[in-house]
């Protein structure tokens, strides 16, 4: 089991589900940012295959994500502090096999959601 903030800030325990290795990255990624975040939207695409012969992309994808979450959790919060809570409940997946993550994150009622 794993540990992550949840909105409030507060440690929670994620249980691996047992069809875990049978997830794709983009679906433990939503399933994390759901728990954690509780979001009104969210949104994470595999950008992988527009990264073909870049840095990171390897066989298969799963390499190059975009994230796009609207979470009351962002009220108040800078950009950079939106991002790093973001980065927070994946770092396991950005110290693994995630290169790169584009994130948009806004509360709701804000420009751009």
């Amino acid at each position: 089991m794993s540990g992550i903030r949840n909105r409030c800030g507060l440690l929670t325990t994620v249980r691996p589900s047992r069809y875990a290795g049978r997830m794709t990255v983009r679906e433990i990624i939503a399933g994390k940012l759901r728990a954690a975040f509780a979001p009104q939207r969210l949104e994470v695409l595999d950008e992988s295959h527009l990264h073909a012969g870049h840095a990171g992309h390897r066989p298969g994808g799963e390499t190059h994500f975009r994230v796009h979450i609207v979470s009351d959790s962002f009220r108040g919060k800078s950009r950079l502090d939106r991002h790093r809570m973001v980065n927070e409940v994946l770092s396991g997946e950005l110290a693994g096999g995630v290169h790169a993550l584009a994130i948009q994150a806004s509360a709701p009622g804000e420009a751009g959601q």
